[in-house]
């Protein structure tokens, strides 16, 4: 039995989707306990009526919430019971396995690595969501934690990622490559020039070189090493990218008689398509590096992103990722 602790008043639908998506993943899951941190009255309310095995949910009562607009810092250090802080303070001190929220990323970064250490070798831990490619989930390493990030922290972020997609995703030695402006190895600016010899000369990579922004859906690479500012922008467009996929599927199949017969017809394999490329069906992004386990959900995620970061986190405890990572850090130091 594990336990993750939810910070259900965080994100943009919440609290009604981040409740409901966890009755989702309990009533998928029978070794899943939940702890909800919020409003206990709000979320009893959203709870009447639901199905879900409510000897498994435990629902802790905050009065504070931490807002999307709010200074990372200053709100984690005035509002230290807020379901936020409450939830990770619950990881720190062995309440709960893992965390997860859809609130102010920038709170949760800030109260993660404030409370919870960091594992031997990492001096900054990156958010690393999966992406879908056309070859199977890559991971985008950092997506927003470190936009001031150095060569050797790039070369930790390789080196996480590359054992989440072994251990989480069963990839082995996934293709590892530095975002830049073109293939050429003396291309790109001061970071990405600094890094990139780092990450050839690590014997424990599969480093293939640099990927263009335009090739990041191709799937040629794997493990996608940047620093959060371009991480966040490349995160952003793609989403962005397939949404407007899905709306052009959604307007082509509506704009016709006969091109609704057409849709009828492809119906399941559209359907299979659009799932592949559908960004909430990957979960959040862990937090990558830290003693304890911690996913930040998007911040207009719905029940069923949060379902499946429940998963996601079940599937990265009962593989023991921390240790793995332990021991990557470990290996590559030698």
């Amino acid at each position: 039995m594990f336990t993750i602790a939810v910070d259900v008043m965080g994100g943009d639908y919440a609290p009604e989707e981040p409740v409901l998506g966890i009755a989702e993943a309990l009533r998928k899951h029978a070794d899943l306990k939940i702890i909800a941190f919020g409003d206990k009255e709000s979320i009893e309310s959203i709870l009447s009526g639901v199905r879900y095995p409510a000897e498994r949910l435990e629902i802790r009562h905050t009065d504070e919430v931490i807002g999307t607009a709010e200074s990372p810092v200053v709100a984690v250090r005035k509002k230290r019971s807020s379901s936020l802080v409450s939830a990770i303070r619950a990881v720190a001190d062995g309440t709960a396995d893992s965390c997860l929220s859809a609130g102010n990323s920038g709170a949760v970064l800030v109260a993660a690595q404030a409370y919870i250490k960091r594992i031997p070798g990492v001096r900054r831990t990156p958010l690393g969501p999966l992406i879908p490619t056309l070859k199977g989930p890559a991971i985008l390493v950092d997506c927003g934690a470190n936009v001031d990030a150095r060569a050797e922290h790039l070369h930790a972020f390789a080196k996480l990622g590359s054992a989440y997609l072994e251990h989480i995703c069963g990839i082995k030695a996934p293709r590892v490559a530095l975002v830049n402006i073109g293939a050429e190895e003396e291309k790109g600016n001061k970071l990405v020039k600094e890094t990139f010899p780092l990450l050839k000369a690590d014997k424990h990579l599969n480093f293939i070189g640099s990927v263009e922004a335009r090739d990041l859906l191709a799937g040629e690479a794997q493990v996608i090493v940047c620093d959060a500012f371009v991480g966040n922008v490349a995160l952003k467009l793609v989403e962005g990218m397939l949404s407007m996929m899905k709306n052009l599927f959604r307007q082509a199949v509506y704009s016709s008689t006969r091109a609704k017969l057409g849709g009828m017809l492809l119906k399941k394999d559209l359907k299979k398509v659009l799932d592949t490329f559908d960004i909430s069906e990957y979960g959040g992004a862990p937090l990558l590096g830290l003693e304890g386990l911690v996913v930040k959900c998007h911040g207009n995620a719905r029940r069923q992103e949060v379902a499946t970061a429940c998963t996601q986190s079940l599937t990265f405890l009962e593989q023991d990722m921390n240790t793995v990572m332990k021991q990557r850090m470990e290996e590559s130091n030698e």
